[in-house]
């Protein structure tokens, strides 16, 4: 999706209250960042500000084909647009990486995750906030969880354990269905609340934390050697020399 239909869906009421169920989850997992380095990836900046007046660093990544805007409206930019799987930052840069609106459109998602590993702290922590594709969320495109490819939980799990990631945690959210109306969605609490309680598996995303694979296997390149002919001595008679 383009980031502007992004922005227009977070200003409606449907927008207001997916973003307040998915951060209550996001804040549910990550109670204090103070002190880390935290960078949203995708269209996080909704969720962002959980964390921007206490964490020491926080800025938000936006893939090219989805387009930019400025982040924070009334304060120096925090945003960039980046490719990706290529992002201006040095390896083992930040401590936390949030995923939002990116795994389920990503072009790569196992080069995506990638890079977060590589930019990734030792012991860094990865939050994706993934559609659920047993929910109704992904199921009517009027929403952004709509677009892309959903994930159950086995298949997140498989994704992070390739990509050497550790999954460490779950939550879900987003059990109201997505219907706009005023009168059903002041009943969004009361739907939340009884998904979570039942544990239904019709939520709408999944959120999952999982933690950088400091050692893993890299195979070993081979060196190729580079064959040099052996030269071997022999007599060979000097031009016009006389037999004797």
């Amino acid at each position: 999706m383009d980031v502007v239909d992004l922005r227009n869906f977070y200003a409606q009421r449907l927008g207001v209250v997916a973003r307040r169920f998915i951060g209550r989850g996001i804040r549910a997992r990550w109670k204090d960042t103070r002190g880390q380095r935290v960078v949203g990836v995708g269209y996080a900046t909704p969720y962002l500000g959980l964390f921007r007046e206490e964490a020491e660093r926080c800025l938000a990544l936006m893939p090219a084909p989805q387009g930019v805007v400025r982040w924070p409206s009334t304060r120096p930019a925090l945003a960039a647009l980046v490719e990706e799987d290529e992002w201006p930052l040095t390896d083992s840069a930040v401590d936390r990486v949030l995923l939002v609106h990116a795994l389920e459109i990503s072009s790569d998602a196992p080069e995506l995750l990638r890079e977060v590993w590589r930019v990734l702290a030792p012991g860094g922590r990865l939050l994706a906030v993934v559609p659920n594709r047993r929910g109704l969320w992904a199921r009517m495109d009027t929403t952004p969880f709509g677009y892309g490819r959903p994930y159950s939980r086995s298949q997140i799990t498989q994704l992070l354990r390739e990509t050497s990631f550790t999954p460490t945690g779950w939550g879900e959210a987003l059990y109201v269905p997505p219907i706009a109306r005023g009168w059903f969605l002041r009943s969004s609490v009361a739907w939340e609340r009884t998904g979570a309680s039942l544990s239904a598996p019709f939520n709408g995303v999944h959120i999952v934390e999982a933690t950088k694979q400091v050692y893993r296997a890299v195979p070993a390149r081979r060196e190729r050697r580079r064959l040099v002919p052996t030269l071997q001595p022999a007599l060979t008679p000097m031009p016009g020399a006389a037999l004797r």
